[in-house]
């Protein structure tokens, strides 16, 4: 009995806490919300003047997956996801004759796809600044290592590669973001007081990489197929289930209430897009938005001030069927910009949903690093998740033919 009154007790007091940090998106707004699910996540990092969104958000979510699972919290580190992802596109750009993407930007399923070939490793174990910069840039890394591989391209020595090219990339890849030898299972670490491999670490940490799936939303594909989504940064060519608009936003706030959180891929470009207001909103009359200045610091205007009294108070959102997200897809106006991981649910005082998003971009706003994005935001601009399979439903499951 005493066992269970500590519990309700700590119920209680998450709860209350819960209510209080996200009541509403900031000081003096008329939004009212009322928390229906807050899942735990680790603290808010900083993906600095970096493309490497992807990484953050993905590691972001499996660190709550590591919570969910086995109830221990931990740190991963981004920038070996990263030095080990241009290793692969690296391989690609080649094996495509340099026709192909190669670039600091990446996916979601990145993150699986070089911790079954490397394992993973903690933040302090390898925090990616080897260039004596207490925040990641990025900027020249990418321009040197950008101009090796086009280089390595045009095959200049008798229309050849040698065997040791990767040894170049690897090089360059270690002056900037630290050393790893070309053997992974050399990499020997010791973690709070016990002693890994990256590969050894991935395994102590309770996660299955084949439990991963990506959904999507689109009708230049069947429904309930799989296809290889077709944006830049899908450089390793991985396939997203392909679900009806109204089903994937079930699946999204399904996956909340049973305690899953998930990776969110969106476009940022909106003008409802306010992270500063801790918004990101679809409304009816846009032309009520005002942009102020930019935000340089994020490679686009996505961090700019927005000037509107839609921030303030709740406004009638634009209604989004199937078509209309179509059309912005095939259009370009829905693209491939950021990667965030969605840690909760919120309810506005007028029966709106919102997901709760926990961003990259360290606690530079009002809410600490999170924002509110509208379930009309939501449905037109999302252009994948990353989730557990097993937030789909059975028959689901059998629809998209995963065990």
């Amino acid at each position: 009995m005493k066992k269970l009154l500590i519990i309700s007790i700590i119920s209680i007091s998450f709860n209350s806490f819960s209510q209080s940090k996200f009541e509403t998106n900031k000081k003096d707004s008329e939004y009212k919300f009322k928390v229906l699910k807050d899942l735990e996540a680790t603290d808010v990092q900083d993906q600095g003047r970096t493309s490497t969104c992807w990484s953050f958000s993905s590691l972001s979510f499996f660190e709550s997956e590591i919570i969910r699972i086995k109830k221990e919290r931990h740190n991963l580190s981004e920038m070996f996801i990263v030095r080990n992802a241009y290793l692969g596109k690296a391989e690609n750009y080649l094996r495509m004759y340099g026709t192909f993407t190669f670039g600091p930007g990446g996916a979601f399923h990145d993150i699986p796809w070089v911790i079954k070939r490397y394992g993973i490793v903690p933040e302090e174990v390898y925090g990616g600044l080897n260039y004596g910069a207490s925040a990641h840039k990025h900027s020249e890394m990418e321009a040197v290592v950008e101009s090796a591989v086009k280089a390595l391209a045009k095959k200049p020595q008798n229309g050849k590669l040698t065997p040791v090219w990767k040894n170049g990339i690897e090089g360059i890849l270690d002056a900037y973001l630290g050393d790893m030898p070309s053997n992974i299972e050399d990499y020997n670490f010791t973690y709070k007081g016990k002693k890994y491999t990256p590969k050894t670490f991935s395994e102590s940490l309770g996660l299955n990489m084949e439990d991963y799936i990506s959904l999507t939303s689109f009708t230049h594909h069947p429904f309930y197929s799989n296809f290889v989504l077709e944006v830049q940064d899908n450089w390793a060519l991985q396939s997203s289930y392909n679900l009806p608009l109204d089903e994937f936003m079930e699946v999204m706030e399904s996956a909340l209430m049973q305690g899953y959180t998930f990776a969110w891929g969106a476009d940022v470009s909106e003008k409802g897009f306010g992270y500063r207001d801790a918004l990101a909103i679809l409304p009816e009359d846009e032309s009520t938005i005002k942009k102020s200045g930019k935000d340089s610091k994020r490679y686009n205007e996505a961090g700019a001030e927005r000037i509107s009294n839609a921030f303030n108070s709740p406004v009638k959102e634009k209604l989004i069927s199937q078509k209309d997200r179509q059309i912005a897809f095939d259009n370009q106006e829905t693209t491939d910009d950021h990667g965030m991981h969605v840690t909760g649910l919120v309810e506005d005082q007028n029966g709106t949903k919102y997901f709760i998003v926990k961003n990259s971009w360290g606690e530079s706003n009002e809410k600490d690093g999170y924002f509110f994005a509208s379930f009309p935001y939501v449905r037109y601009k999302t252009l994948n998740i990353q989730v557990h399979k097993d937030v789909l439903s059975k028959d689901l499951k059998k629809k998209l033919g995963i065990k």
